[in-house]
């Protein structure tokens, strides 16, 4: 028998811990079951071996590791050509060799849940063309967790990613984004990496309308963690400095 490519959800607070600090309690966000099974688990494919360590050090704070962590086979996501994010990637099947071996394999994004706005899709595409069993485990998603707290429609939404930086550009990107969600009644979801936070703040306040509802969450499941929701009217006048350390995810109502 053939073992399953299991993903295991990761928590939101990667970069968000101060040197020398504590990290947060894993049984804060993550299932005791996702502990333990993280903890069984010989075989990883994940975007970056150093920070699944780490994150496995804290699993074995909680739940001993079946091996002792150099032991374990941690193999990371091959990354398109540098300047070609579009690139077909290589045949993924060789990480899923464990799999067809009849060991279980753990599938490990660098933050929330694999597969979701995360390149280990392209692992589970390939898991399912192989005939290897696919199982997700329940852990927290960033812009689920963003949308839920929005108030916007959770009946229809869609997540675009990260939207051009250029000016001119990103102030055409938004318009487009909040004509569709005004024709579909469509929450629009997006993020930006954290030290660009503030800019796509100050670009979407000027690209939208008074009345457009726009959600921002910032840290979600962190303790300090918060959402605001208003009319972009409402953003301009009680206006708000988000960090630069510190995820964010956008969300947006015409």
């Amino acid at each position: 028998m053939s073992g399953r490519l299991l993903l295991v959800p990761n928590t939101l607070d990667l970069g968000t811990v101060r040197e020398g600090s504590a990290p947060p309690d894993l049984r804060g966000v993550l299932p005791q079951h996702v502990i333990e099974t993280a903890a069984r688990l010989t075989h990883w494919v994940c975007e970056n071996a150093k920070t699944t360590r780490a994150f496995l050090k804290r699993v074995d704070a909680l739940v001993p590791l079946s091996q002792p962590l150099q032991a374990l086979d941690i193999r990371e996501l091959p990354r398109p050509p540098k300047g070609r994010p579009d690139a077909a990637l290589p045949n993924l099947r060789p990480l899923l060799a464990p799999a067809l071996a009849g060991h279980d394999i753990g599938l490990i994004s660098e933050a929330g849940l694999p597969a979701v706005a995360d390149p280990g899709a392209a692992l589970v595409a390939a898991a399912h063309a192989t005939g290897v069993t696919v199982q997700a485990l329940a852990g927290p998603s960033a812009l689920l967790l963003a949308l839920a707290a929005s108030g916007l429609n959770g009946q229809s939404f869609a997540f675009v990613g990260y939207v051009p930086q250029e000016a001119s550009a990103q102030a055409q990107r938004l318009k487009e984004l909040e004509a569709l969600s005004r024709r579909l009644g469509q929450t629009q979801l997006m993020i930006e990496t954290p030290y660009r936070n503030a800019a796509l703040l100050r670009g979407l306040l000027a690209a939208l309308a008074p009345t457009t509802r726009l959600s921002v969450s910032c840290g979600l499941t962190l303790a300090a963690g918060w959402t605001r929701t208003d009319d972009v009217a409402g953003w301009r006048a009680r206006p708000l400095e988000l960090p630069s350390d510190v995820p964010a995810v956008f969300a947006l109502l015409a």
